[in-house]
């Protein structure tokens, strides 16, 4: 049995997409009846569905009942200043809610979705390793640090003696919700862009970064971190295609 959470977001959607096909019980959290309609409905009928979040202390109990894996996708993601707060809560108090009930329930793997925004910026234009090491500085946007301080409490659990992995993702396109996520950046390209930055940005295909956290979880990795990108493109490259 795996649980996900985060199942009707973009990567978690695509998480129990792999999961169902390659045969696991799937069992994942939402709120509401909401399902992503980018998925087929073979696939969501398959998933074990509970109510709940990830900072419903008590839902996640329940949920990790017999539960042998966690992939925890859940995560806000917004440069939005309106969204900062509950960014935190999910991103970073969400995040030591599954680590601490996951300890408590036995389970016996963990695969813990970050960014590599949790790694930091480089300010001289290197490319950022799993070997960077976390560096305060004006650059780091919030969403970065909530993933930092996720991240915090997943190497504390580790510690603690919970089998865990690390995927650094970084920006993963693919289909879903134009309205939400990283997918909002075909809403503006579509709309239309008549500007860009200078700079370089990671991108990666959100199948790929599914099938490298199936893959992870199966392994017996543990007490590591991977990054997960397919290219590195400059803005203004994604502006002209």
């Amino acid at each position: 049995m795996v649980l996900v959470t985060g199942g009707t977001g973009f990567l978690g959607s695509y998480i129990l997409k792999q999961l169902v096909e390659k045969g696991y019980n799937v069992r994942a959290i939402r709120r509401g009846n909401k399902t992503p309609f980018w998925i087929e409905r073979e696939i969501i009928e398959k998933v074990q569905w509970m109510e709940g979040d990830v900072l419903d202390v008590v839902a996640l109990e329940d949920a990790m009942e017999g539960a042998d894996a966690i992939i925890h996708s859940a995560a806000v993601v917004s440069f939005d200043k309106k969204d900062r707060k509950q960014m935190y809560q999910v991103n970073v108090e969400g995040t030591a809610n599954i680590v601490n009930m996951a300890l408590e329930k036995g389970v016996s793997r963990m695969v813990h979705i970050s960014s590599v925004a949790a790694l930091g910026r480089t300010s001289n234009g290197d490319h950022v390793t799993e070997e960077k090491k976390w560096e305060e500085s004006k650059t780091n946007t919030h969403y970065a640090i909530s993933k930092h301080k996720a991240e915090l409490h997943v190497w504390r659990g580790m510690s603690e003696g919970l089998d865990t992995v690390i995927v650094n993702p970084a920006t993963i396109l693919g289909y879903g919700d134009w309205h939400s996520s990283s997918c909002a950046i075909f809403r503006q390209i579509h709309n239309g862009l008549k500007w860009y930055t200078s700079g370089i940005n990671g991108f990666v295909d959100v199948e790929d970064v599914a099938k490298v956290a199936v893959l992870l979880m199966q392994s017996s990795i543990c007490e590591q971190r991977f990054i997960a990108c397919s290219d590195n493109w400059t803005l203004k490259n994604c502006r002209s295609k």
